[in-house]
This record gives structure tokens, C-alpha cells and sequence, in this order.
């Protein structure tokens, strides 16, 4: 019945019409009786508490059913009507998903709304390449309550590790750095992915600025990066000290990291830099600056000073934000701001940052 479930919302897709419709009563009334009419999709608990919230609407998109029949995690399925610019793929779509494992010590001490899952069927939409993850905020109603779940696609983390990261670690870096991550299964791959996904976002929601109270303040491209690089330096500190943590996964987690944040965004992110890639170039010039990395012979060497800068760094933005105590937001937004300009490399003329050379060249010579 599954594969009856998905073409089902495959031919829905297509005749939706333009995006711009997706928030009109009307049009979700007349999408309600469509799926009404369906064989396959109406027999789903999912498909039939989205048709109920639908038939509901009247000023004001509320998924309440829908998303509380996800939030319980009930059969593992999601479906509902997706409008998010980053995600342009996502319209109406169906997943059938299986959850990870999550470390005892990770849920009780790192509490978050983390749910990393492998993808197990899908209509079209998340077939998409970029989307990795799965937000309250991307449904039609675009709103992320307290108890929201946050869905990362582990496989698809894998994916992009084994394509780029890899090709990265046999070719441009120092053959001693990352030595768990250069021969990691795919099992051991997972669980690094998990403990990254599930970090981020406990962090996110940690310190004097979490996200999503002060995200109107970081939404701005460097800031979003800094973002990014506040909450996986945190990560990254957790699975190095945690000594409650199995040392090894802990350690696998610290080189997975790392080696994404610091090497695949920055490549990934040309010619168009995006906030990640922003993140990364801000991340190595710093490194590279106080020694904590350095580059001889288009070759990347990590120094044995790497973990306590990793703490300097933290400390920077954590000293900055902590001025929310005392000033108002969009001071402190300047302040963010500032360090981060001091380490990027913001072209006035184009309105936007260059790429590292380093990058560059080992996107071009490695045709990533």
C-alpha cells in the first residue's frame, strides 16, 4: 500500500498550481475534498487529521492535528502541505521514516525536540537534495511550537559525507588528522551524524541569545552563520569533555564535525556563499590566524592547540551576546557582526563574501 500512498501524493503534487495559492481557505478546502476522494491516502491517520485541520481553517492555518499526530510519533509517517523558500521542492508530500537511536546520556543531559530518522519512502519533494532536515515552520502554518519535533534526514548527512567530505580528507588534508573518521562504517558514520544533529539543536536553544527568541536579531547571513558555528563549537566541546559519553563515539563525533563544518560547507558553498559557507570561511580564518590549523603545499594540517582555540572561539561570541544582559539587541547585533567581519572577507562592490582561495582551488582541482 505504500508505494499506492506515494504515487497517490505524487499526482496530487502536480496539480496543485502555484505555490502562492497554498495559504488560501479556499484552496485548502478544495484540496480537503480531494483527498477525500483518494483510495489509498485517506485510510492514513496522518492523511486524516491533516484533511480535519483543513476543514477547520477559516482566518487563521492551524495544523494542530496534524502536527500532534507527527509529534507522537505515532506510525512514523508525515504528511502535510510544506511553503518554505529554502526547501522549494517541499509542497505536498509524504514520508515514511525510521527513528535512531538516541544515547541515554544525550536525552537525559542534552534534552531537545531532535528526531534523527533514515528515510524509508517518500514522495517527490524529499527526494530534494537540499532538504536535509524537516522544521516545525515549514508546513503551511508556519509555526514551531514548544513541543514541535525537528526531523533530521541522517542518511542524507551520510550521503554528503561520503560524496565531498571524504574526497576531501583523501586529497587536501594531513594524512594524521581525522584518523576515526578516514575509515568510519556507515553505522559508525550514523551515529556521528546523530550526536551532531541532536547538539545542535539542544544548543540552539541554550546561552544569553537562543534561537528562536533572538532569531530576528541572527537572521542576517553572517549572523546566521555564526549562528551555526555557536551551537556546533558547543557540540563539538561536549563530545570532547563529556566524559560520560563512550569515548570512542564521542571522539568519532568530534572528528565528524569538525571536518564538516570546518571543510565540506566551504566547498559546498561556491560560487554562491551561502550562510554555512560563511560560517566555514569564518571559522578556518580564525584557526588559521591564532594556529590552530595551517596550509603548506595545498595541504590542511590541524595543530594540537585546535581543541583549546575551538573553546577561545566560543568564548568570543559568548562574551559578545552576554551584552544582552545590559544593552539593547540591535547593539549587540553589531557587536556579532563586527567579529565576524574581522575574520571574513565581505566584498563591498558585489554586496556579499568571498570564498577562501584554499577552497576554491580544491573545488576546481577535485571537481566537487
Amino acid at each position: 500500500m505504500l508505494d499506492d500512498i506515494i504515487t497517490e501524493t505524487n499526482e496530487l503534487r502536480r496539480g496543485l498550481g502555484p505555490r502562492e495559492v497554498f495559504t488560501q481557505i479556499g484552496f485548502l478546502q478544495t484540496l480537503a475534498k480531494s483527498l477525500q476522494r483518494t483510495r489509498y491516502l485517506r485510510t492514513q491517520p496522518i492523511v486524516q487529521r491533516f484533511i480535519e485541520d483543513l476543514e477547520s481553517c477559516d482566518e487563521q492555518i492551524l495544523l494542530t492535528r496534524t502536527k500532534a499526530h507527527i509529534n507522537h510519533k505515532q506510525d512514523h509517517s508525515i504528511f502535510s502541505l510544506f511553503d518554505a523558500s529554502y526547501f522549494p521542492a517541499l509542497s505536498l508530500d509524504y514520508l515514511a521514516y525510521r527513528p535512531l537511536e538516541i544515547h541515554t546520556r544525550l536525552a537525559t543531559k542534552y534534552q531537545s525536540n531532535t528526531t534523527p530518522i533514515t528515510l524509508e519512502r517518500m514522495s517527490q519533494g524529499f527526494h530534494s537534495r537540499v532538504v536535509v532536515a524537516l522544521f516545525p515552520e515549514n508546513h503551511i502554518d508556519h509555526l514551531q511550537e514548544q513541543d514541535d519535533l525537528i526531523f533530521y534526514f541522517i542518511d542524507k548527512f551520510i550521503e554528503r559525507h561520503k560524496k565531498i567530505t571524504r574526497k576531501l580528507l583523501a586529497n587536501v588534508v594531513s594524512d594524521t588528522a581525522f584518523p576515526l573518521l578516514r575509515n568510519a562504517s556507515d553505522a559508525q558514520l550514523e551515529k556521528a551524524a546523530v550526536y551532531w544533529v541532536w547538539l545542535h539543536e539542544y544548543h540552539h536553544r541554550q546561552g544569553d541569545m537562543p534561537i528562536p527568541r533572538y532569531l530576528p536579531y541572527k537572521s542576517l547571513k553572517p549572523l546566521a552563520g555564526l549562528e551555526e558555528l555557536r551551537v556546533d563549537v558547543s557540540g563539538l566541546l561536549v563530545c570532547l569533555h563529556d566524559g560520560d559519553l563512550p569515548a570512542r563515539e564521542a571522539e568519532l563525533a568530534y572528528e565528524f564535525i569538525l571536518a564538516e563544518r570546518l571543510l565540506r560547507y566551504a566547498v559546498e558553498g561556491i560560487p554562491k556563499p551561502n550562510y554555512d559557507a560563511v560560517a566555514s570561511q569564518l571559522l578556518f580564518n580564525y584557526l588559521r590566524e591564532l594556529g590552530g590549523i595551517s596550509t603548506s603545499d595545498n595541504v590542511l594540517h590541524l595543530a594540537p592547540a585546535l581543541p583549546g582555540l575551538l573553546a577561545q572561539f566560543l568564548s568570543e561570541i559568548h562574551t559578545r551576546e552576554a551584552y544582552i544582559r545590559s544593552e539593547p539587541p540591535v547593539a549587540v547585533q553589531k557587536r556579532l557582526l563586527d567579529f565576524t567581519n574581522a575574520y571574513t572577507d565581505y566584498d563591498e562592490t558585489i554586496g556579499d563574501y568571498r570564498h577562501i582561495d584554499f577552497f576554491m582551488e580544491i573545488k576546481n582541482r577535485l571537481a566537487l
